[in-house]
């Protein structure tokens, strides 16, 4: 039995809590806000996020950093990307030399460019740092459907402690020394996503979907490899796989607010519908700026990003890719 800490304890956090206690382990809960850990002691369920999935009696709920941190096998940052630094200074103090700190979420932060865990490093330069990823929609993850993800670490011991403390029933745990390519997959893809939700929002169909999915990748994929990701993990878990699932699931908030936006509703609308954070919102600027810097060509980023930002209708966006000059599908390809 190991004992597992997880900061943060929205739809992501309580179901990754709920599935380490299924796992035996020992399991603290944080969140920073009040009111929220009044609803879980009280109800023992995320009523907002979780509705129906119950916290098992093990799990402890708290609000107090420093015994969230204090003594723990490992610390899983599991807030959403806009927090990530923020929650890393507030639980510094309390950080020992070596803690293994994985990150869930997805995001880049747009200030700095950094993926998030090296965001985590920035702040916790002794930590062991490492990610968790894959396609893994917490409203499933929670009910014990099945699934895989990839685990990325510096260290192969450190990836094999983590995969061995989540592995466990429905929930399969691979490992991977890119972390880079893992994080780049597992936040860029929210971008395509927000676009796969304007299709569906548009009734574009399924051929155009497919067709988008697969540019996206392939967008992903350059910009990934420039950054020093591999290009086996783009056609892994965190990559195409994740991909997939938030392109096309219900559960997914990218898709969902991408698909407001289809129907006509503005930025500001859909994300008030949603109330949740929207990770592709957030990425997608970042993302255009780690093209800029890297002189890689991302045509549906760039799309994107002038959809949300200066009001270019949808419709405009697609005709604009779909009339771009003739190329070859892949360079590296000869006759």
């Amino acid at each position: 039995m190991k004992k597992v800490s997880f900061l943060g304890a929205g739809s992501w956090g309580t179901a990754l809590a709920v599935l380490c206690a299924g796992n035996g382990h020992k399991v603290t809960l944080w969140s920073k806000i009040q009111s929220e850990i009044d609803m879980l002691k009280e109800h023992r369920e995320h009523i907002d996020r979780l509705p129906g999935v119950k916290l098992p009696d093990s799990v402890e709920i708290e609000y107090d950093l420093e015994r969230a941190c204090t003594d723990q096998d490992i610390i899983v940052c599991a807030v959403a990307s806009p927090f990530v630094r923020s929650t890393a200074q507030l639980a510094k103090p309390f950080i020992r030399k070596g803690q293994i700190i994985v990150n869930v979420g997805k995001g880049i932060e747009e200030k700095t460019l950094m993926t998030l865990c090296q965001v985590l490093e920035d702040e916790l330069p002794e930590a062991d740092v490492c990610v968790l990823s894959g396609p893994s929609h917490a409203e499933e993850v929670s009910k014990g459907l099945p699934t895989t993800v990839v685990v990325g670490s510096k260290s192969r011991e450190t990836a094999r402690f983590v995969q061995d403390v989540f592995m466990g029933g429905n929930f399969r745990v691979y490992t991977s020394p890119d972390m880079v390519g893992i994080e780049l997959g597992g936040a860029l893809k929210n971008v395509i996503a927000l676009a796969a939700g304007i299709l569906d929002g548009m009734e574009m169909g399924d051929n155009t979907k497919a067709a988008l999915m697969t540019r996206g990748i392939a967008e992903i994929s350059r910009l990934g490899l420039a950054l020093g990701g591999k290009i086996e993990t783009f056609s892994g878990l965190s990559g195409i796989g994740d991909l997939i699932v938030t392109c096309t699931s219900t559960h997914s908030r990218n898709h969902n607010c991408g698909y407001l936006l289809g129907k006509g509703k503005t930025l500001a609308e859909a994300k008030d519908e949603i109330r949740q954070v929207v990770e592709g919102v957030n990425c997608a600027r970042a993302a255009m700026s780690l093209a800029d810097k890297y002189n890689v060509t991302m045509p549906i980023v760039e799309q994107i990003n002038e959809v949300l930002f200066e009001d270019k209708p949808a419709a405009a966006a697609m005709k604009d890719l779909l009339e771009r000059d003739k190329v070859s599908e892949y360079k590296t390809l000869t006759w």
